[in-house]
């Protein structure tokens, strides 16, 4: 049931003495984009009326589409706290759609949209929680974000070792103002690395607040002197930022599919089933939960975050991982996206990927409790536990390969999207890194 309609935007507009409307979208990356009106034009865009050249945005169409329209969800309504309070600013997330009103197939949150019904249509309705990491950078005089942080603070430390301590408890009262649950903040492994946990939200707003969260994350930073940055793995020889997704699935009578209390695990056989759709489909999954070349710095050993495909109800660097929780809070954890991709699509990406194993009865290999990176070579392959991707090109290929990933997100939007990451992988290659100068310049 939706949480506004029109005619409540249009007065709470008024009542709220809110003058400026900023209607945010998505390009194909994840990268949040606005156009912005007045409270004079606020029924116009509510009508669908706001138009933008597609050219302009990267990932959408070329000139055969000069033109597309943002549709505001109402029920993303928010007045920005951080904003002035007399003549405020108010955000609505919008739709792209084509003139004619229909959704554009480069808009990530309709693909999103598009397959939550058909999962409603099968029975099934999802959850998700997220768990997204970042850092807390310092600036220069000029305001240009560095890679440096004054303290040494780690794993749930506190002020005053903890410096971002203040910033992220205005970040967390901040979502809380715009209607956010939170579950929880700490500081993270890594000086300067942080965390805040959302609690359960279903469907498309699982991935709407994720956009908003870093949108929130950066602005409040900023003020705070600091600069928040969402990259994977900004710095050598500390632990990357990984976004977890926790998964639990309702049917229409809202039990929890993934439990069954007869089982010695007390995990369903959907939820095998579901693990095992993950798994078929993760190394095809990897260039858009992992879409950065940077990506793969953080997918290495030693730092607890995946590096091979297993699952498990105790090892914190599976690539899955069950939770202790059963019952109606039974979940799945999955560890390999990290907070650059998009979340519109490495949602779509995963939870297609999970049903698409309850379709088929994919069955998942046994738990594996040991960690893997231990074993021998041999020990793996007898497992049948192989790697994740290493490489940005490696994950290209694997994407190019699964036919279902492929299906799933439209072949037209594949093509462009590997067009942009083959050109982005083209131009790194030939980079000569400050390690490699390190490295052979003086001995070779």
């Amino acid at each position: 049931m939706a949480k506004y309609t029109r005619e409540m935007i249009l007065q709470m507009a008024e009542e709220e003495d809110v003058e400026f409307i900023r209607l945010q979208f998505t390009d194909m990356f994840g990268t949040l984009k606005n156009i912005a009106v007045t409270s004079s034009q606020l029924e116009k865009a509510l009508d669908g009326e706001c138009k933008f050249p597609g050219t302009a945005v990267k990932g959408f169409p070329g000139s055969e589409e000069p033109d597309l329209y943002l549709y505001p969800d109402p029920d993303s309504f928010v007045i920005l706290p951080w904003r002035p309070q007399q003549g405020k600013v108010a955000r609505m997330l919008c739709d792209v759609c084509r003139a004619d009103g229909t959704p554009y197939e480069g808009c990530t949150r309709s693909i999103l949209k598009s397959f939550l019904r058909e999962a409603r249509e099968m029975g099934y309705y999802f959850y998700i929680g997220s768990e997204c990491e970042f850092f807390l950078f310092q600036t220069d005089e000029d305001g240009t974000p560095t890679t440096n942080t004054p303290e040494r603070a780690g794993a749930f430390d506190l002020g005053p070792i903890d410096l971002g301590e203040n910033a992220r408890r205005d970040m967390v009262l901040t979502l809380e103002d715009m209607g956010f649950q939170v579950e929880s903040s700490y500081h993270e492994m890594a000086p300067g690395q942080h965390e805040i946990d959302f609690h359960w939200a279903k469907g498309i707003a699982a991935a709407d607040s994720l956009m908003t969260f870093k949108f929130a994350v950066r602005m409040i930073a900023r003020r705070h002197g600091l600069h928040a940055t969402f990259m994977p793995k900004p710095k050598t020889g500390v632990p990357g930022s990984g976004l977890h997704l926790n998964f639990a699935l309702y049917d229409r009578d809202g039990r929890n599919v993934f439990y069954d209390e007869n089982d010695p695990l007390k995990l369903s056989a959907d939820a095998r089933y579901f693990m095992g759709g993950l798994l078929a489909h993760t190394r095809g999954m990897s260039a858009i939960t992992n879409p950065l070349i940077n990506s793969y710095k953080r997918l290495v050993p030693g730092y607890e975050a995946p590096v091979y495909e297993s699952w498990s109800t105790r090892n914190r660097s599976s690539l899955i991982r069950v939770p202790d929780a059963r019952g109606k809070h039974t979940q799945v954890e999955l560890r390999s996206p990290d907070p650059a991709a998009n979340p519109y699509l490495a949602l779509t990406v995963c939870l297609a990927a999970g049903l698409d194993g309850i379709r088929n009865h994919t069955v998942p290999p046994e738990p594996v409790e040991q960690e893997p990176g231990a074993m021998s070579e041999a020990e793996r392959q007898r497992l049948g536990i192989t790697a994740l991707p290493t490489t940005m090109g490696e994950a290209i290929a694997a994407l190019e390969e699964d036919v279902f990933i492929r299906r799933v997100l439209g072949d037209d939007f594949i093509r462009r999207y590997l067009d942009a990451k083959k050109a982005e992988w083209k131009e790194y290659m030939p980079q000569v890194t400050e390690w490699e100068v390190e490295k052979y310049l003086y001995r070779i």
